[in-house]
């Protein structure tokens, strides 16, 4: 009976260790079966990951962030700005362009002596199409409020400075770049024959990057020949000159012969603007010298894209503002109580002559950093 029961035992527990091998054999092999697939598909995930980073890193490489904006995300960046004033309180009145209708803009130094050649031109310029700013180098601003348009206009008053030292600091091209075309003038031109609209039309038809108006002969001030206006003709970008030093024919290709303006009234597209805005250097605040390096700047051929608009003209007056300053001094005046008391007499002190002889200086200056320029720089290459 015990022999029995001990058979029982013995051949049901090799039943049971039987089946419980021959299941694990089964789900061992099930189990590294699900084990080759998670590897499988583990491998597949990090390799998506992997393609996922490599672009987004090649993406993020395409953005371009501007230096110092990497810690922000790309969508709150704002690289550009404008001249647009915003109302304080009142988000109706914030003004709405109409969609692909361009702005341009006008930026003039200015005194309050020629106040009313001032208020003209920016009579001629609407602004439903432009923006307005003046440089004010003789520190007076309240004294322009009867005009209609002051409040529109954008002010900047800094003491006895120039065009150019207001535009290098307040005309950088991220804060001009909605402007389709800079007017860059100065205050005492004529515009009696002078339509900005019909200007820009042609010279949108003739491809220039950098214009001026022709200047009427008969009434302005002409130091160069080649800006002189040309009766019964549209645009020009060459002058001749046959006789003393400094001849041009057709045959000429540099400034002032061709592919020149000058200073006085220029006006730039957008993105003739960005690349002179660079070329203009901090100290020297005349600018001489810069007029025949601007053809660098026309985006192209400069025998094509610069010259000299003669359909619609202006008037060079050549007033000599810069440098005449009034000073306050004192003087001791005798009353007939004998008693003495100090007034102030405003008197003009006349610069001119040296304001003229920096300019020179400064051209001198602007020549010799040009060719040190391209003498380090041997990676660039002259296009003329």
């Amino acid at each position: 009976m015990n022999r029995s029961c001990l058979c029982s035992v013995l051949i049901t527990t090799a039943l049971i260790c039987g089946a419980y091998f021959i299941c694990n054999a089964y789900l061992a092999k099930d189990f590294k079966e699900k084990l080759l697939k998670w590897e499988i598909t583990d491998k597949m995930h990090n390799s998506t990951d992997k393609m996922q980073n490599a672009t987004t890193t090649s993406t993020c490489k395409n953005f371009n962030k501007p230096v110092g904006t990497e810690a922000l995300p790309q969508g709150i960046i704002e690289k550009t700005s404008n001249l647009e004033t915003q109302h304080l309180w009142n988000y109706d009145d914030t003004k709405k362009r109409r969609p692909n209708h361009s702005m341009s803009l006008l930026a003039m130094a200015v005194g309050i002596k020629q106040k009313e050649l001032v208020n003209k031109v920016i009579q001629k310029f609407p602004p439903r199409d432009f923006a307005v700013m003046l440089f004010h180098y003789d520190g007076v601003v309240d004294d322009w409020k009867q005009y209609p348009w002051n409040n529109h206009a954008i002010h900047v008053s800094v003491m006895n400075q120039t065009k150019w030292w207001f535009a290098k600091r307040f005309l950088h091209p991220d804060i001009v770049a909605e402007y389709e075309y800079i007017f860059l003038w100065d205050e005492d031109l004529g515009v009696g024959h002078f339509n900005p609209q019909r200007y820009l039309s042609i010279v949108k038809e003739e491809g220039l990057e950098i214009s001026q108006p022709a200047l009427d002969t008969s009434k302005s001030e002409v130091h160069h020949p080649i800006t002189a206006r040309r009766k019964k003709s549209k645009v020009h970008r060459r002058m001749y000159k046959y006789k003393g030093s400094g001849r041009c024919d057709d045959h000429s290709t540099n400034p002032p012969c061709i592919g020149w303006v000058e200073m006085m009234a220029p006006v730039f597209s957008r993105a003739a603007w960005r690349c002179s805005w660079y070329m203009i250097q901090n100290d020297l605040i005349h600018a001489w010298g810069l007029d025949t390096q601007l053809g660098y700047c026309a985006q192209g051929d400069r025998k094509k894209n610069v010259g000299v608009v003669d359909a619609e003209y202006i008037i060079h007056y050549g007033l000599p503002t810069l440098g005449v300053v009034e000073t306050a001094s004192s003087a001791l005046r005798n009353e007939t109580d004998s008693k003495s008391t100090e007034s102030l007499e405003s008197r003009e002190v006349d610069n001119r002559p040296e304001v003229r002889m920096k300019s020179f200086v400064e051209m001198k200056r602007f020549k010799e950093r040009w060719k040190k320029a391209v003498r380090d720089d041997t990676c660039w290459v002259d296009p003329y």
